[in-house]
C-alpha cells in the first residue's frame, strides 16, 4: 500500500494512492495513518490536482548511514566501516517531491546520494533484528544532499548534511517491500549517474534498524536513510535531480541559490 501526505484545497491530508503511474489517484485518511491507523474515506482526488509532500516529517530524528556500499566507500577513499557509521539531519532539513532546495552559500561543492529510507511505526528499542518488520511502517526514497567541502573541513557532518533542504523524501511511502534486492538510481538532468542495488549492502535493513535502536529510542515518523551506491557527484543550482527506488517510485528536487 502507498501512503502520501498531500495539500489540496489549502489543507493538508493523508491517502492511499491508487492507479498506473501518470494517473495516480489519491484516496483520502482521516489522519495520520502513523497515529489513527490507515482508515480510507470516500472523497478522492487526482495526484495531478493536489501537491505531493514530504511523505512524513520526523518527530524526532533522521538517523543516517554512511559508507554501507562498498563501491561508494571507495570512490571516496574511505575504509569499509566493521559496524554502521551513523550520524544525523534535523527535521528541518526535510523537503518533499518537487520541491526546490536552496543551496546554502557556504559550499560549492553539493553533492547527491540516492537512498532507500525506512520509516519507523512505533516507538522501540533495541530491536532484535527478527523483529524489525514489527517496527517498520514503510519505505520511501531519499536524497541525502551532502556538502563536500563542509564534510572535509568540519571535522564532523552536521552542517555538511544537515542544511534545510538536504533530505528529499518521497513521492510517498510504500508499506509492503522486500528490501533485499532493489533498483536505486539516481539520474541529472536526466542523465544516469547512480545505479545501485540494496543487495550490495554491506548491512541490511534489518541490521541497521535494529543497531540503530541499540544507540536511540526510535519513534513514530523517524526516518532511516540506509546509505547510497557508488556514482556520486557535484551538482549546482539550476540541476534537475531524480532518485529512483524500485517499488517506490521517483523523487525529484531541482536546485536553486
Amino acid at each position: 500500500m502507498r501512503i502520501a501526505r498531500f495539500t489540496h484545497d489549502n489543507e493538508i491530508h493523508f491517502g492511499t494512492v491508487h492507479g498506473e503511474p501518470g494517473a495516480e489517484t489519491l484516496r483520502y485518511l482521516t489522519g495520520d495513518p502513523l497515529y489513527v491507523g490507515i482508515q480510507e474515506l470516500e472523497r478522492t482526488v487526482a495526484v495531478s490536482e493536489a501537491r505531493l509532500l514530504a511523505p512524513v516529517i520526523p518527530r524526532s530524528k533522521i538517523v543516517c548511514v554512511g559508507r554501507n556500499y562498498a563501491a561508494h566507500a571507495e570512490e571516496l577513499g574511505n575504509e569499509l566501516p566493521p559496524a554502521p557509521m551513523l550520524f544525523f539531519k534535523p527535521n528541518t532539513a526535510v523537503s518533499g517531491p518537487g520541491d526546490p532546495v536552496t543551496l546554502p552559500s557556504w559550499t560549492e561543492e553539493v553533492s547527491y546520494e540516492a537512498e532507500l529510507a525506512v520509516v519507523i511505526g512505533r516507538m522501540c528499542k533495541d530491536v532484535p533484528v527478527e523483529r524489525v518488520p514489527e517496527v517498520v511502517f514503510g519505505y520511501t526514497a531519499a536524497n541525502d544532499l551532502t556538502a563536500r567541502d563542509a564534510q572535509r573541513t568540519d571535522g564532523q557532518w552536521a552542517r555538511a548534511k544537515g542544511f534545510d533542504g538536504a533530505c528529499p523524501i518521497g513521492p510517498w511511502i510504500e508499506t509492503e517491500l522486500d528490501t533485499s534486492a532493489l533498483s536505486v538510481r539516481s539520474t541529472v538532468n536526466g542523465q544516469l549517474k547512480q545505479d545501485g542495488n540494496t543487495r550490495d549492502m554491506i548491512f541490511d535493513v534489518a541490521t541497521l534498524v535494529s543497531y540503530a535502536s541499540e544507540a536511540f529510542t526510535l519513534l513514530p515518523g523517524d526516518v532511516i536513510l540506509t546509505g547510497t551506491p557508488a556514482g556520486v557527484g557535484i551538482v549546482d543550482e539550476g540541476d534537475q535531480l531524480s532518485v529512483q527506488v524500485e517499488g517506490i517510485g521517483e523523487l525529484s528536487t531541482v536546485l536553486r541559490r
